[in-house]
């Protein structure tokens, strides 16, 4: 089997801020790193689903809307995936749904989850968190969110980091995967 792209990332010289992980498909994975793995503790899965919800709120109400496909967390709860419509670093232009989009850069997600950061940092409750909305409403927590959100906001604003550390992996058959 071939190893996953994000298997080939160094965790343990990775630091919090906002990567593109991949773009293929017609669309860019957006790898927003809160917290700095094997590091610091990973979010409390109640603050991550908080969080989820505020993020998929702003981004699905923004002026991105249209090219936003997925909000959601990482299952190693340090960070959070936004895949966008179309190619950042390439900058492409394409025909979308009779309308002309272009790609997300990671600069351009800096400054989209800042704008949403400062957002939650406002909010009072968490949407969408009653039983027939949320197939897991009573784990969330707000107060916890809002400080990772003000941690990871700090962090994008004043030690921003975009470039992942990469690993070269070697397969059990000796083939050398890496993705440099």
């Amino acid at each position: 089997m071939e190893v996953i792209q994000s298997f080939t990332i160094d965790h343990n010289r990775l630091k919090p801020g906002i990567y593109a992980s991949r773009e293929d498909r017609g669309f860019t994975t957006f790898d927003l790193r809160i917290t700095e793995p094997n590091q610091e503790p990973a979010m409390a899965p109640a603050a991550m689903h908080s969080l989820e919800h505020l993020m998929a709120t702003w981004f699905r109400n923004s002026e991105v809307r249209d090219d936003v496909v997925y909000v959601g967390p990482m299952g190693c709860l340090t960070g959070m995936y936004i895949i966008m419509k179309g190619y950042g670093s390439a900058m492409e232009h394409r025909e979308s749904e009779g309308r002309e989009s272009r790609g997300y850069t990671v600069e351009d997600m800096r400054q989209l989850t800042i704008r949403c950061l400062r957002w939650i940092l406002t909010q009072t409750e968490v949407p969408a968190t009653q039983p027939e909305t949320c197939g897991n409403y009573l784990l969330h927590d707000l107060p916890m969110c809002l400080w990772e959100s003000r941690r990871y906001l700090d962090r994008l604003e004043h030690d921003f980091h975009s470039e992942y550390t990469k690993l070269q992996v070697t397969l059990d058959d000796g083939r050398v995967f890496a993705d440099a």
